[in-house]
């Protein structure tokens, strides 16, 4: 059974930052590419970005910059590192598993997590 599970979310006033994780069980985490989406109410799920099995990274042009996502394949666990957080970064953070590269639809990927609140204050 694949599992993703995020932590890290919280309420930090811009210009702050934090680091999200996500574990992954019952997958070969080397072999897959991993994401991180966003979404708030009414709205779609967004890209935000993405890490290849081969270390590529991409990234929305709205966080270029300012988030790296980054993975550890011997814990299981990709993290998204955001740094210089704006108001309109609020939304909850998913975690996303994807066999083969990357994609920024959400509906190209195979697992997700439950997602962890992210909250930025003005």
């Amino acid at each position: 059974q694949v599992q993703l599970v995020e932590s890290g979310g919280g309420l930090v006033q811009a210009g702050g930052s934090l680091r999200l994780s996500c574990a992954a069980s019952g997958l070969t985490f080397s072999r897959y590419a991993m994401g991180w989406f966003r979404q708030v109410p009414g709205k779609e799920r967004e890209f935000v970005a993405a890490l290849n099995w081969g270390s590529s990274t991409h990234y929305a042009d709205s966080v270029k910059g300012r988030f790296i996502i980054s993975r550890d394949n011997a814990k299981n666990t990709v993290y998204l590192q955001m740094n210089s957080l704006k108001p309109e970064d609020t939304a909850v953070y998913y975690c996303a598993a994807r066999m083969s590269t990357y994609r920024t639809l959400a509906g190209l990927y195979d697992y997700w997590g439950q997602g962890t609140q992210v909250t930025v204050s003005s």
